[in-house]
């Protein structure tokens, strides 16, 4: 048995996943992918087997067992459907604005439902004009007695349609930039809502992507997180710990692919022998496997940051060194394993074509590679290493 740092408890969870997922979601893999139809049957699943509750704590009807438990369940689900281990994903981030952020009834009002699957949530930041510059979103929010009235619209929201709970950030002060944007709970059925359209996609096909129409919804005032002008700051900190969701779903990704092309190139014969036995092969082999293994330690590393209480500020660049890496190994791992199936790998009878158009997004959402090796950057720009160089002439 290969060495992990997991204790028992944690193994036999990962094993309940690993079986869920291998027996009931592999098998439906394909089919999800081919018809672009959100999976319910999944969600019962994870219903079912209580797999959301491993997002919430015990306090709000889940299981309490953590982050980095957390992380593999997504990485789990992801080596064989990285539409279904976004569900995982976005269930966390959906939610971490009302873990992060919330008031006692608003967590006691919605956290149960979600822990328990009975509602799906979505993060809704984004606009048509305004993805990494938040500050030039234009959905906005006036305060009309005990209501607040949201107009406007947002794009690329995971979850759009199936959603039951929205968190949407809009302008209170539209000349404020950052400090003028808010946070609020929207439920999907409140009047003037609506999704508008659903985006056909390259990847993740059976995971909705959609835009979002606020049409003077009103919002109970009660459903602001934090207070008016907080909504960046809660952005930023629900980032830091989503952009590992993300990466668990690559890691998950580029496994996947590993172990597929491996078992692929053990049956594949050329000139009289498996091409598992070609050096050219062994050496694609041997660099998706390290490279597989160096992003699961950033990702890992990240994971038991948060279990054992780690400062939001020490979260930002290990979750951003994590979804970087994470991301750019998916991407990479999953064009070689195209390029060891050869011919089999460009069509769609053999999954490694789907891991590579899966792989591609995981680069681009929550936060781009660019703005992750930013990010990291700055945060360096934070920390003296002058000591470091103590005696270097």
């Amino acid at each position: 048995m290969a060495w992990d740092q997991l204790s028992d408890e944690q193994r036999e969870i990962r094993e309940l996943v690993r079986t869920i997922a291998r027996e009931k979601i592999a098998p439906r893999a394909a089919e999800i992918d081919a018809s672009h139809e959100f999976p319910w049957d999944v969600v019962e699943l994870y219903r079912e087997n209580d797999i959301f509750g491993l997002f919430f704590e015990e306090e709000h009807g889940g299981l309490g067992t953590g982050t980095l438990l957390a992380l593999i369940a997504i990485e789990e689900v992801s080596k064989v459907c990285a539409t279904s281990g976004l569900i995982l994903a976005v269930q966390e981030l959906g939610s971490l604005g009302l873990k992060l952020a919330g008031s006692g009834p608003q967590k006691r009002q919605y956290l149960p439902k979600l822990a328990s699957g009975e509602w799906l949530c979505a993060y809704a930041l984004t606009e048509a004009g305004s993805g990494s510059d938040s500050a030039a979103m234009r959905t906005t929010a006036r305060r009309d007695g005990d209501e607040y009235v949201l107009n406007g619209s947002k794009r690329f929201i995971t979850n759009a349609g199936v959603a039951n709970l929205y968190t949407v950030f809009a302008k209170t002060d539209p000349e404020g930039g950052h400090a003028g944007i808010s946070a609020f709970l929207v439920e999907s059925d409140a009047p003037g809502f609506e999704v508008t359209r659903l985006e056909p996609k390259m990847g993740i096909s059976g995971s909705t992507t959609g835009e979002l129409a606020f049409d003077e919804v009103r919002v109970p005032a009660a459903n602001l997180l934090g207070a008016e002008g907080e909504g960046f700051k809660i952005a930023m900190r629900i980032l830091d710990r989503s952009r590992p969701g993300v990466a668990a779903q690559a890691l998950g990704i580029a496994q996947g692919a590993t172990d597929y092309a491996l078992e692929y190139a053990k049956t594949r014969e050329t000139m009289g022998k498996p091409i598992a036995q070609h050096q050219l092969i062994q050496a694609k082999l041997a660099d998706m496997e390290t490279e597989t293994e160096a992003a699961r330690g950033l990702l890992y590393r990240f994971g038991q940051m948060v279990d054992d209480g780690a400062d939001d500020s020490e979260l930002t660049k290990a979750s951003a060194m994590a979804k970087l890496k994470c991301g750019d190994v998916a991407m990479a791992v999953s064009t070689d394993a195209v390029q060891i199936l050869g011919g089999y790998g460009y069509i769609k009878e053999y999954p490694a074509e789907r891991f590579m158009r899966d792989a591609k997004i995981t680069q681009i959402y929550e936060g781009t590679q660019e703005v992750q090796r930013l990010v990291i950057a700055r945060e360096m720009l934070k920390e003296s290493r002058a000591f470091l160089l103590a005696g270097v002439g």
